[in-house]
């Protein structure tokens, strides 16, 4: 007993090696009691007995972000039923299918595929699979909380009836990706086309500005002719002077001879002319050829005109300063000229300017209102004793004698011209605004037209009619070029509407400067072929087969013309 109260109070040595004992078989106690009852917790919550209430329903556990919530819907879904993860693979590859018909449906309507059919079809696979998910019977088995269990055979005819769907799916888009394909390079085909178009309108820009450089320079060796012939008319004077006196003045204004007027600043050009016609002719001795050309340009015409004998033709070289009349208070182009939005438009130099209208561009040239282009409109004036006069242009060549010009009935018509319309093309209305009041009032927009080159005019007939003063009318009205784009064909058609006869069209062969593909035996049987167009016979672009129909009139063998090279 008194051993024991020993103990009890913790005397000595042993006692106390005895009460330490007892204090870690305590802990030892408590710990295993703690860790019992945490695997019966355990076990109770992971347990499916039936007479366990869970706080937490299935449905609020499925919506649960919680990672407990997470945990226990993952191992209800291993360990409750074998068949929903099965369930849960199945769903997920009809919601893929559905995704991927969507993306078809989209993209085949950003393609616009044949008329949408392809949309139609996508969408209605994607609405099928929305429709299948959605049945009553099918949506049970996902939405369930895991506490029944999923029937087989319900699963069964879910997975066979995604299965069909998930076939078709695969073969509409096996069948429709060729039509995908194809579009998709139709579509990059279509983006190239349009790229490469704004190449082909930047680069016809480029080409119709180059091209009309290229017309409308002076080659080197017409230059140097021109300074050349200068030169002689300096350095001797005396040897150019017009001889005839009053026997000469005569024959310049006998009407009953044949009279051509030639209105250029090329010298080359005009000696083309007068050679071409005087060779061709039967009698050159009645022929008169009253050429007129600028102030610049007057002693070098002079100079090539004196070199050689026409076979006794007779040729007038007189400046258009000669004519006094011809003055800005008469003359509506000189007028013109003084306006500062009409020498905006002709000589501001800016490419953009020259570039922007590039099917009016050549309209843009100054040399549309040269008075020499216009000098045509005042050819009763300039001859006043003449009554018939043959116009030429200084980039035609006569082939035949033309006399036969003055031999034909004009029927009381002014101009005497081939006509250039056939269908559609080249009628009144490629030339003039009809959208204008006037033009629409007083012209046909389908009255033929006819060409500027070789006209046969009847001067009595212009002087009754008064077409000059027709001319001033109409040029007046057009200062803002309202009425038609500039140049000499618009009002000339204008000026003529109704008082043009027709001529057979062998008369006058025109396209050698633009259309190549002119047949041969058209041009031999043509009394005048006419380089109209850009590709001039005496530039370098001009068309090699029809070249040598102009250069075998070319004095080669001037020592003027060797010295400068022409043509070499």
């Amino acid at each position: 007993m008194a051993t024991h109260h020993r103990l009890l109070r913790g005397g000595g040595g042993s006692p106390s090696i005895s009460v330490s004992g007892v204090r870690f078989r305590l802990t030892a106690l408590a710990a295993a009691t703690i860790a019992l009852s945490f695997f019966t917790l355990s076990f109770l919550f992971t347990s499916e007995s039936p007479h366990l209430h869970l706080p937490v329903t299935s449905q609020s556990l499925r919506h649960s972000n919680g990672r407990v919530g997470s945990i226990r819907r993952s191992m209800l879904d291993t360990k409750s039923d074998p068949l929903r993860p099965r369930l849960l693979q199945i769903r997920k590859q009809a919601d893929d299918h559905r995704s991927l018909a969507l993306a078809y449906a989209s993209y085949a309507r950003k393609l616009k595929l044949e008329n949408s059919k392809l949309v139609r079809i996508f969408a209605d696979l994607s609405r099928n699979y929305t429709d299948l998910i959605n049945k009553p019977t099918y949506r049970a088995l996902y939405d369930s909380d895991g506490s029944s269990s999923i029937e087989e055979s319900t699963l069964r005819q879910f997975e066979k009836e995604v299965k069909e769907r998930i076939k078709m799916t695969r073969q509409v888009i096996a069948e429709a990706k060729e039509s995908f394909d194809n579009q998709l390079k139709i579509q990059k085909l279509k983006d190239t086309i349009f790229a490469v178009n704004e190449q082909l309108t930047n680069a016809k820009k480029q080409g119709a500005f180059s091209s009309l450089i290229a017309a409308k320079s002076i080659p080197k060796g017409l230059h140097c002719l021109a300074m050349r012939l200068m030169e002689e008319r300096i350095a001797h004077p005396g040897k150019y002077t017009d001889e005839g006196g009053r026997a000469r003045a005569a024959e310049l204004e006998d009407p009953s001879l044949y009279h051509y007027a030639i209105f250029s600043d090329n010298v080359i050009a005009a000696s083309v002319v007068v050679n071409s016609a005087v060779k061709n002719a039967k009698e050159p001795w009645k022929h008169v050829f009253h050429v007129v050309t600028d102030k610049m340009n007057l002693g070098a015409m002079q100079v090539m005109f004196k070199l050689k004998e026409y076979k006794g033709a007779h040729v007038e070289v007189k400046a258009v300063e000669d004519y006094t009349f011809l003055n800005s208070s008469y003359v509506p182009v000189l007028k013109q000229l003084e306006s500062a939005n009409l020498q905006k438009f002709y000589f501001e130099n800016k490419l953009e300017n020259a570039t922007k209208d590039t099917t009016n561009m050549k309209f843009r040239n100054p040399k549309y209102l040269s008075i020499l282009n216009h000098l045509r409109f005042y050819l009763p004036e300039m001859y006043p004793k003449l009554h018939r006069i043959l116009f030429l242009d200084d980039d035609v060549v006569v082939q035949k004698d033309l006399t036969g010009l003055w031999e034909i009935d004009m029927d009381g018509k002014v101009n005497g011209a081939v006509e250039t319309c056939f269908g559609s093309f080249h009628r009144y209305a490629q030339y003039m605004n009809f959208s204008h009041p006037l033009i629409k009032e007083k012209f046909n927009p389908k009255a033929c037209a006819w060409a500027y080159g070789m006209n046969f005019f009847d001067l009595d007939a212009w002087r009754r009619e008064k077409c000059t003063e027709e001319y001033h009318y109409w040029q007046n009205l057009n200062e803002n070029r309202t009425l038609w784009k500039l140049g000499t064909l618009p009002p000339g058609l204008i000026t003529f509407y109704s008082t043009t006869k027709p001529l057979d069209k062998t008369w006058h062969v025109l396209g050698l400067g633009y259309n190549p593909s002119i047949s041969m035996d058209e041009i031999r049987n043509a009394a005048v072929v006419h380089f109209n167009g850009n590709m001039k016979p005496w530039l370098d672009i001009a068309m090699n087969q029809f070249r040598p129909l102009w250069t075998k009139h070319v004095d080669y063998d001037l020592e003027f013309v060797q010295a400068c090279n022409f043509g070499l």
